[in-house]
C-alpha cells in the first residue's frame, strides 16, 4: 500500500455551545447528549493585532467526566459574532486525560474581534478507546526531514513510523524553506500493516516572515533595516518593527536578463579623390 495525496481534511462539527466571550467564563461540553469532556474557558486576552486580525490567548480547564482514560482529543474552537457569523478559530489538543482528571491548557485564538459566542467541534475519530486496534504506517516526505503532526499532535521527523487508529486522520508536514503539506488519510478496518504514504512538499514562491506572536506572513520582503522590515502581502505594504520579527525565510529570486541586440554599423561610402 503506497498512497500520495494532497487535499484538505474534513472536520465534523459535533456540538456547539453559546456564551459571552468578553466577561464571563465559558463552559462547553462534548458530546452534548452524554458529556465526556468539559471545557471551561477563562477570559480572552489580546496579545497582538495585525492587518485587521487580533490574536487572543485563554486558559482552559479541561475535565474528563468519565471513569475511563482519554488517550487524546483535539477540538477546534470557533468564535462567532452577535449574528452567529464565524469570525475566528483556534485549535486545542489534549492527551492522556485520566478518569475524572482536570488539566489546564492554553488556547491561542485568531479572530477579527472579540467573539460573542463560541462553538465546539471535534474530529469523529479523536477519542479512541483504550486497547483500540492501531495500524503501523511509515510516513515519508520529499524532501525528507520534515516535521510531522498527526491530528495536531507532534509525531516526529520524516521518515517516521506512526500507529494510527481506524478512521480519518490528518497529516501535517512542515520543513523550513518549503511550503507546508497537509493530507487526509483514511485507515480502514481491513488495512494491512507495513504500508507507507509519501507527501511531496512544494518550494516556497514567496518570502516568509514569522512574527514573535506566532503570525506568519507570506509575501515579498521589500526592505530591511535595524529598526524595521517592509513586506508586501497581497499587494499591500506593511511596515513591521524589527523586534516583532522572529524569523525570515527569503526566496531566491531569478533575474531574467534581456538580450542585447547589437545593430551593425553600415559601411561609409569611400570618397573619390
Amino acid at each position: 500500500m503506497k498512497k500520495s495525496v494532497t487535499v484538505l481534511a474534513v472536520i465534523l462539527v459535533l456540538t456547539s455551545g453559546f456564551c459571552m466571550a468578553k466577561d464571563a467564563a465559558i463552559t462547553l461540553q462534548w458530546p452534548q447528549d452524554k458529556p465526556a469532556i468539559k471545557l471551561t474557558f477563562g477570559k480572552f486576552q489580546q496579545i497582538a493585532a495585525l492587518a485587521g486580525q487580533s490574536t487572543f490567548v485563554c486558559d482552559v480547564v479541561v475535565e474528563n467526566l468519565t471513569d475511563k482514560p482519554v488517550p487524546r482529543a483535539s477540538f477546534t474552537i470557533y468564535g462567532n459574532d452577535k449574528n452567529n457569523v464565524r469570525i475566528g478559530e483556534g485549535l486545542l489538543s489534549l492527551s492522556d486525560l485520566n478518569p475524572q482528571q482536570q488539566v489546564k491548557a492554553r488556547l491561542q485564538f485568531t479572530s477579527v474581534g472579540v467573539p460573542a459566542s463560541l462553538t465546539l467541534s471535534a474530529r469523529k475519530d479523536m477519542l479512541a478507546a483504550p486497547g483500540v486496534r492501531t495500524i503501523p504506517l511509515r510516513v515519508l516526505s520529499v524532501p525528507p526531514g520534515a516535521k510531522l503532526k498527526v491530528d495536531g499532535q507532534d509525531a516526529g521527523t520524516t521518515p517516521v513510523m506512526v500507529k494510527l487508529t481506524i478512521g480519518n486522520h490528518t497529516l501535517d508536514l512542515t520543513k523550513e524553506g518549503y511550503a507546508p503539506g497537509t493530507t487526509p488519510f483514511d485507515v480502514t478496518p481491513d488495512e494491512l500493516p507495513g504500508g507507507s504514504i509519501t507527501v511531496e512538499l512544494g518550494g516556497l514562491s514567496r518570502d516568509t516572515v514569522e512574527l514573535r506572536d506566532g503570525t506568519v506572513l507570506l509575501g515579498d520582503v521589500l526592505s530591511m533595516s535595524l529598526s524595521a522590515v517592509v513586506v508586501s502581502v497581497d499587494g499591500k505594504e506593511q511596515t513591521l518593527e524589527r523586534n516583532q520579527v522572529k524569523k525570515m525565510i527569503l526566496v531566491e529570486r531569478q533575474v531574467t536578463l534581456q538580450p542585447i541586440v547589437i545593430q551593425p554599423i553600415p559601411a561609409q561610402p569611400q570618397s573619390k579623390h
